[in-house]
């Protein structure tokens, strides 16, 4: 196994039997020296298939320095930052369970924090692939629901309240030094919607002005099964947004909580105007998505 990779790839991954074999598979086939290259699976407590396929894909690949680790604290960011514990290389890229890296993943990682030495994080394009057709009330403005991101050709950087998303993105290992681990007070737990964990990492970043770059060559697509789609998920996903929200700024300062109750209202505003633009356009199924998810996170932080 090798013991100084130049890049550490963590897989956090509870009960997907269905697509963990496939991530793995493309975490294989990359371009990257496999001298240079760990994966290191965390495993939050699967009740599934998951843990055999893990096992049989390091068995059969035993010229791979790929790990598998149990994370019984339940949670992603206990994940996450069991992630970085058990890594070991001066860079470590985090991505989904159901997300699958193009071949020129890794090396590009490696390339763009080489030539970029005052960055700290990345976060790369992020493809959805959906299982079935997009559905009609999805508009440019929900993306994140199914946690896509394209910025452009170009790299640049996150501005304002711009951040990376938790499928595709790459941190320095000096930052959780600097700025500390993932808030384990935060992000998914089991069968759960709350999220916000890589948010608050990032809003920590963002309030010490460090770098943080878009970077349209670092590739994933990414699975959106059908379930995902579903009104009741995506209500739940967006109360639990809410949530998310309401616990980062149960530790903000006074001045912080004005800055983000400005800021929901201008998205009030603005949802406002974009539903009767689509209603001028005839797409009313747009529209209306906006109108109830804006309303679903209200519930969520007022909860």
């Amino acid at each position: 196994m090798n013991s100084s990779p130049k890049l550490s790839i963590v897989v956090c991954t509870y009960n997907r039997d269905k697509y963990i074999g496939k991530t793995l598979e493309h975490l294989y086939h990359q371009s990257l020296a496999k001298s240079d290259l760990e994966v290191v699976i965390i495993d939050n407590n699967s009740a599934d298939r998951t843990p055999q396929i893990c096992q049989d894909f390091i068995q059969s690949h035993p010229e791979a320095a790929f790990r598998y680790v149990v994370e019984t604290n339940q949670g992603h960011s206990f994940s996450r930052n069991r992630g970085i514990q058990e890594s070991k290389a001066e860079l470590i890229s985090f991505i989904d369970d159901d997300a699958f890296v193009h071949p020129s993943f890794g090396e590009n990682i490696i390339q763009f924090f080489q030539e970029n030495e005052n960055v700290k994080v990345i976060g790369g394009k992020i493809i959805p692939v959906y299982e079935e057709q997009e559905p009609t009330w999805m508009s440019p403005f929900l993306l994140p629901l199914v946690s896509a991101l394209d910025m452009g050709k170009l790299p640049r950087p996150f501005t304002g309240r711009k951040f990376p998303v938790g499928a595709n993105m790459a941190f320095r290992r000096c930052v959780f030094d600097q700025y500390g681990l993932f808030n384990v007070a935060l992000g998914r737990k089991g069968s759960g919607l709350m999220g916000g964990d890589e948010k608050e990492l990032i809003y920590r970043l963002k309030t010490d002005n460090a770098s943080i770059f878009y970077v349209p060559d670092v590739v994933v697509n990414h699975i959106i099964p059908k379930k995902r789609l579903t009104r009741e998920y995506i209500r739940g996903l967006a109360q639990g947004v809410g949530l998310s929200e309401k616990e980062r700024l149960s530790t903000a300062s006074f001045s912080q909580k004005i800055q983000r109750a400005f800021e929901e209202l201008i998205k009030i505003e603005g949802t406002l105007v974009l539903f009767f633009w689509y209603l001028i356009k005839g797409q009313t199924a747009k529209g209306w998505m906006l109108i109830k998810f804006r309303i679903w996170v209200l519930q969520g932080f007022l909860a």
